[in-house]
């Protein structure tokens, strides 16, 4: 279980690093470096395909006797960088900003969770 542990462990890193860039990306946008919503748009592709390249070592971790909570955790990401993504994609910035928030927090969340 130990090794199902690290591998979740890292993915929960590189999806936490990667959801942290999203903001940044954005906040150039918006000071004016237009070019930067091309980078952000790429980002959102990232973060949302690591997410769920999350699901398959958490998975492996809950069938192996781990947790389940970094599956659940990991598919309520999925679920909100999909909603996030669309949201994007259609401006409602409404909804945009705030679920961001929520997401780089749950991420944040399942990073510490998953290292303790």
């Amino acid at each position: 279980m130990s090794k199902a542990r690290s591998v979740v462990r890292g993915f929960a890193t590189v999806h936490a690093v990667a959801i942290f860039g999203q903001p940044v990306f954005a906040g150039r946008y918006l000071t004016g470096d237009y070019a930067m919503l091309a980078v952000h748009r790429f980002g959102a592709d990232l973060v949302f395909a690591i997410g769920l390249a999350q699901l398959a070592p958490t998975a492996l971790l809950w069938w192996r006797g781990g947790p389940r909570w970094p599956f659940w955790a990991s598919l309520l990401l999925v679920a909100g960088e999909t909603a996030q993504y669309f949201a994007g994609l259609a401006g409602a910035l409404d909804l945009h900003v705030p679920l961001g928030v929520a997401l780089v927090t749950l991420a944040v969340v399942v990073l510490i969770g998953i290292w303790r």
